[in-house]
């Protein structure tokens, strides 16, 4: 009896040692790959972002040593006396409402066309997805060109007014300047999003709604959109959050300008912390952007997914 017992204690002692073992290498090997990315993420993101958060309650200069508290001062400044702040809210906001509709309208669209039998199908998603690759810098000088040289160059030629007008020298156009450069950027990406929705579709279900006699706008509209709500909802949070940050293609284009009516938030941000040497001000103005775009697609996400639970 006691060397039956001895034995199978033994037997527990090895499965026991063996489980430990296991967990204990599958620890390391979950460490190892995920290790590295969490550790960048902790010292890129959380450090900085605690940081700014601590600089947002002070009126460091971003230069000197010394550091003094305000507390709110910062953010009650910018609720009473920041108007130029408020004012690139706005511009920012309307700007982001524009781009996201046009924006989505022309991915979806351009879907819908590339889902279809044609030949040069490939080719064509490529055409229309290296926009994205293009960096904002970039991308803003050579709309710039075309803007200014290229749509002044074709409305003598042709004498249409659309061409000949001050297209970046305007606080209505240049708007909209912004807003076409970015659709034209952005869509291509939103593109290949709805794609994927779109050929993950089950084809009977279209057949089957086709044989029945629906036509090809109520397939779209009660068949196709409610099952492909997913990829809306990725596409909205993308183009929400890009468009609330525009910075790049912004400061390329117009600089802000004409007389700072298409100044978005992060180049009012900008210049509060680098040019005005506001830094501790700068920092307030980023955390409260930053809390009010987390706000907004955390409602546009709530909201979708609800939209998809139902549909």
């Amino acid at each position: 009896m006691s060397k039956n017992s001895d034995s199978q204690e033994n037997t527990l002692n090895v499965h026991s040692k063996a489980k430990k073992r296991a967990k204990r290498n599958k620890f390391l090997s979950y460490a190892a790959f995920v290790g590295p990315a969490l550790l960048f993420f902790i010292l890129i993101q959380i450090i900085p972002f605690i940081m700014g958060v601590y600089y947002s309650f002070t009126s460091w200069n971003g230069v000197s040593s010394v550091v003094e508290w305000v507390g709110l001062d910062n953010y009650i400044k910018i609720f009473t006396d920041d108007k130029k702040f408020f004012n690139s809210f706005m511009f920012t906001t309307k700007f982001m409402l524009a781009a996201v509709l046009i924006s989505n309208i022309i991915g979806f669209g351009l879907a819908l066309l590339l889902n279809a039998a044609l030949k040069t199908k490939n080719i064509l998603r490529t055409v229309f997805f290296i926009p994205n690759v293009i960096g904002g810098l970039l991308l803003g000088f050579i709309w710039q060109f075309i803007f200014v040289k290229g749509f002044a160059s074709l409305g003598n030629m042709t004498g249409i007014g659309f061409f000949k007008q001050p297209w970046l020298g305007d606080e209505t156009t240049a708007f909209w300047g912004i807003v076409i450069v970015f659709a034209w950027q952005i869509s291509g990406y939103m593109m290949v999003i709805y794609v994927a929705a779109l050929q993950g579709l089950d084809t009977s279900l279209l057949e089957a709604a086709r044989m029945d006699g629906a036509s090809s706008l109520d397939m779209l509209t009660k068949i196709i959109v409610p099952l492909i709500l997913p990829a809306f909802t990725i596409c909205f949070f993308l183009t929400i959050s890009m468009a609330f940050k525009i910075f790049d293609l912004n400061i390329s284009l117009t600089g802000g300008g004409p007389f700072n009516s298409t100044e978005s938030v992060a180049i009012n941000i900008y210049q509060e912390a680098f040019q005005n040497n506001r830094y501790g001000l700068g920092t307030a103005k980023s955390i409260l952007f930053f809390l009010i775009v987390a706000v907004f697609t955390t409602f546009q996400v709530m909201f979708t997914k609800k939209r998809e639970v139902e549909a």
